[in-house]
């Protein structure tokens, strides 16, 4: 299903930080990393022992861990030192977790990209590029406000940060296949007891490989300028007929939305679709302001039409009980 190709010129004799480094992204980013020509590579994580697994699992030379919390502007500080890429993973992304530990939420996901903003600048670190979600449009839940305040600071770092080297944008895109607290896993999980538990039989969901997650991001830094949001083109499928796919015949409860989740998920709302281009592999949202004199609010592409809205429920293409088993199988 991978349809968006990259290359990793854009860390070429770079040396390359991940926040949330030991997170599913991140460890997959940095597999890929490693395949580039980058100088050094940074992990940069608070969790000790996924430190230690993945320091072991993983033998390069180029390779530094640096255990710390973006919530800690010091800290983020001292790895930032000679860093001229960052990707930015790190956050908090449990929506029940985030509705009941709202202050955390905000602690990592808001105050940490203000730490990571600041730094960034301060040590001269030429692109930054954040990864979002698409809870963030209209959102119905803490996580995903949360993440739409991110975005909004790190787009607007582009007008502190001003003809100054350091530049910011962002990719948003939707579900990771089999990432951690993904679905898949847990109907696979839920299969081998004989009873699944589905939410609503109307949800639709945005599904992406993480192959393809990490290939946006390193499209984002090969022609990222600062202030887009680069947006995948995604397939959808319906919950029942992921379920089905995952576990055909088992049967199947209702158990209704948890807190904070959403019947359908919006890549690209209509507000948002006034400056939004089609670049044929992808779609970008132009910032609203020239923030500096390297933005200059040309557009390339072909705009969207102004009541165009990426949303789960109408998008295509919609995926099938074959190509949804097909598209699960790829998931380990």
């Amino acid at each position: 299903m991978t349809t968006l190709h990259a290359t990793t010129s854009a860390l070429d004799d770079k040396v390359v930080l991940v926040t949330g480094g030991t997170g599913s992204f991140g460890k997959a980013f940095v597999q890929r990393a490693l395949a580039s020509r980058a100088k050094k590579i940074i992990v940069f994580s608070r969790d000790e022992q996924k430190h230690y697994v993945m320091e072991r699992e993983i033998k390069d030379k180029r390779l530094r861990f640096f255990v710390g919390d973006i919530r800690d502007r010091d800290r983020l500080q001292s790895a930032l030192r000679g860093v001229d890429v960052v990707v930015h993973a790190a956050a908090m992304k449990h929506v029940p977790i985030c509705e009941y530990n709202p202050i955390e939420a905000v602690q990592t996901n808001v105050n940490g990209a203000r730490n990571l903003i600041e730094a960034a600048m301060s040590c001269g670190v030429q692109r930054v590029i954040a990864l979002s979600t698409d809870k963030a449009v209209s959102p119905a839940n803490l996580y995903g406000a949360t993440k739409l305040c991110m975005e909004k600071l790190l787009l607007a770092a582009n007008a502190y940060s001003g003809d100054r080297a350091t530049r910011f944008s962002c990719v948003r895109y939707g579900n990771v296949m089999g990432s951690a607290g993904s679905v898949i896993p847990l109907f696979r999980a839920q299969r081998s007891r004989g009873q699944l538990t589905i939410t609503d039989a109307r949800m639709t969901r945005f599904w992406i490989e993480m192959e393809d997650a990490v290939n946006l991001v390193l499209r984002g830094l090969q022609l990222m300028r600062g202030g887009e949001i680069y947006i995948p083109k995604l397939p959808t499928t319906d919950i029942e007929t992921l379920a089905e796919a995952v576990a055909p015949g088992v049967p199947r409860t209702c158990v209704g939305i948890r807190p904070g989740e959403k019947l359908h998920e919006t890549l690209i709302s209509t507000e948002e679709a006034r400056r939004t281009s089609d670049l044929g592999e992808l779609l970008v949202i132009w910032p609203e302001f020239a923030f500096h004199s390297t933005n200059t609010n040309v557009r390339v592409g072909e705009p969207v039409p102004d009541d165009f809205t990426y949303s789960s429920d109408c998008a295509s293409p919609r995926l099938g009980l074959e190509e949804t088993r097909a598209m699960v199988a790829r998931v380990a």
